[in-house]
C-alpha cells in the first residue's frame, strides 16, 4: 500500500506544478494612454483659461521636444495661478501624468491621473483613459486594494474583459481574499472562452493555490483537473493522481490510478513503478508488469541500492510471462468455449500486455458481447487503451465513455478516466 502523502510533500507538488502570477500590465500600453493626447490642443467645446495660455503653450512645446522637466515646471506654474476651472486642472493633470511617465515617475503619473478624474471635468473618453491608467499603475505598484477599486470602475465603464477580471482576481489573491479571487478568476475564464480563446494557466493556478491554502482537497482536485483539461501536462496529472491515491486503500483502485500515471507519462518515483508492477503481477498480468519494470530500467532512474530488487522482480516476471505464452493457445480455446465473457476479457488484457493491441480489441469486444464480465471497468479501460495504442482516439473515447455511471467503479476513478479520455487526440 502507498504511504499517505504528507502535507509537506503535497506543498512541494503544488510548487512544482507552478502558480504563476499574471504578468504586470504593459508599460507600453500605458504610454499609449497618454502619448496620443499629451501635446494636442484641448477640444473645441472646452478651452483652457486665457490666464494660463502662455504657460500651457510653453509646457506643450517642452513636452513635444522631450524636455519633460521643463514641461512640468510650466505646468506647475500654470497650476499655481488661482481661479482655474475644473477643465484647466484636468488638462494640467493629464499633461503632468504624461511627463511623469516619460520620466519614469510612475507614482507621480498615477497621482496626476487620479487627480484628473477627481476634477469632474473628464469626458467619457477621458474617464476611460484615466481610469485604465490608474488601474495599471496601481497594480504595477502593488497597490492591490486600489487596483481592485479601479478595476471595478473599469468594469462599470464597460471596459471589463478577461485580462481585467484576471488582474482584479489576482489582486484579491494577493490581499489574501481567496473567495473574491476565485470568483473573478471564474469571470476571467468565462470571458476568455466567450472571446473564443483558451484561458491562461495562471487563471486556474490562482484558484488552485487558494484551494491548497484552505486545505480544500476537493478544490485541489478540481483545480488540477481543470489544468489537465487545459494543458494535459504530466506535472498536473502527477499532482492530481497523487492526491487521489493518498487515501485509497483498494488495490484495484490503486492500480487504476497507476495505469493513468503510466499512460500519461506522469509516473515519477521508482517506488511507484515497483508497486504498479507488483499489483499487476498480483492481478495475473505479468506481461504488463514486465513492461512497467522495463520502462523503469530504461529511464535510468533506479538508484544503485534498488538495482538488485528491480532486477529480481524483472526476472521473476519474465518467467511468468514465458509460462503464460506457452499456455496462450489453450487459454484462448478455453475462453472461446466459455459462454461467459470474463475469460475473453482476461485474454484481451494479456494480449494488451504483449503489445498485440488488435487481438486485445477483438477479444475484449467478444467478451463484452457475451456478457457476464465481472469487472466491466477494467474491460473498458483496456479496450480504450488498446484503441489508443492503435491510434484510434475516437474509438478509445467511445470505449471509455462506458465507464460513466458504472456501479463497479468508484465515482472518482470514473472521473479520472473520463478526464483522460477528454485529452485523447
Amino acid at each position: 500500500m502507498p504511504a499517505k502523502i504528507t502535507q509537506q510533500r503535497r506543498s512541494a507538488k503544488v510548487r512544482a506544478a507552478g502558480t504563476r502570477l499574471i504578468s504586470g500590465l504593459a508599460l507600453a500600453a500605458l504610454v499609449g494612454v497618454a502619448g496620443s493626447h499629451a501635446a494636442q490642443a484641448a477640444p473645441a467645446k472646452q478651452t483652457i483659461s486665457s490666464k494660463i495660455a502662455r504657460e500651457m503653450i510653453a509646457a506643450q512645446k517642452a513636452l513635444q521636444g522631450g524636455k519633460y522637466a521643463d514641461g512640468l515646471k510650466n505646468l506647475q506654474a500654470a497650476e499655481a495661478k488661482g481661479g482655474l476651472t475644473p477643465f484647466d486642472h484636468k488638462t494640467i493633470d493629464d499633461l503632468k501624468a504624461y511627463a511623469y511617465v516619460k520620466m519614469n515617475n510612475m507614482k507621480g503619473a498615477e497621482q496626476a491621473w487620479e487627480a484628473a478624474l477627481q476634477t469632474g471635468a473628464a469626458s467619457p473618453q477621458d474617464q476611460q483613459r484615466f481610469t485604465r491608467a490608474v488601474f495599471q499603475l496601481s497594480y504595477n505598484a502593488k497597490e492591490y486594494p486600489k487596483a481592485i477599486e479601479y478595476g471595478k470602475k473599469m468594469v462599470d465603464l464597460g471596459l471589463g474583459g478577461a485580462d481585467i477580471y484576471a488582474v482584479i482576481g489576482q489582486s484579491y489573491y494577493l490581499t489574501n481574499n481567496c473567495k473574491d479571487a476565485s470568483a473573478y478568476m471564474d469571470k476571467a475564464i468565462a470571458a476568455t472562452r466567450q472571446e473564443g480563446k483558451a484561458p491562461q494557466e495562471a487563471f486556474y493556478q490562482i484558484k488552485l493555490r487558494c484551494a491548497f491554502n484552505a486545505k480544500d482537497t476537493a478544490g485541489e482536485i478540481q483545480g488540477y483537473s481543470d489544468l489537465v483539461r487545459l494543458t494535459n501536462k504530466p506535472d498536473y496529472w502527477n499532482a492530481l493522481l497523487r492526491i487521489e491515491r493518498q487515501n485509497e486503500k483498494e488495490d484495484r483502485n490503486i492500480l487504476m490510478i497507476y495505469r493513468l500515471m503510466y499512460n500519461t507519462n506522469s509516473m515519477r518515483e521508482t517506488s511507484d513503478y515497483i508497486e504498479m508492477a507488483q499489483l499487476l503481477g498480483d492481478a495475473a498480468l505479468p506481461e504488463e508488469a514486465q513492461n512497467v519494470v522495463q520502462k523503469l530500467i530504461a529511464s535510468g532512474s533506479v538508484a544503485p541500492a534498488q538495482q538488485d530488487r528491480v532486477n529480481r522482480l524483472l526476472k521473476e516476471l519474465q518467467k511468468r510471462v514465458a509460462t503464460d505464452k506457452a499456455g496462450l493457445a489453450s487459454f484462448e480455446k478455453e475462453a472461446d468455449k466459455s459462454p461467459a465473457g470474463q475469460l475473453d476479457v482476461k485474454m484481451g488484457e494479456v494480449y494488451y500486455g504483449l503489445g498485440n493491441f488488435e487481438s486485445a480489441v477483438q477479444i475484449i469486444n467478444k467478451g463484452l458481447a457475451k456478457g457476464q464480465v465481472k469487472n466491466l471497468g477494467e474491460a473498458y479501460v483496456y479496450l480504450g487503451l488498446s484503441y489508443q495504442a492503435l491510434k484510434n482516439p475516437a474509438a478509445a473515447k467511445k470505449a471509455l465513455a462506458h465507464l460513466k455511471g458504472l456501479p463497479s467503479m468508484p465515482d472518482n476513478i470514473q472521473k479520472l478516466w473520463l478526464l483522460y479520455a477528454a485529452t485523447l487526440s
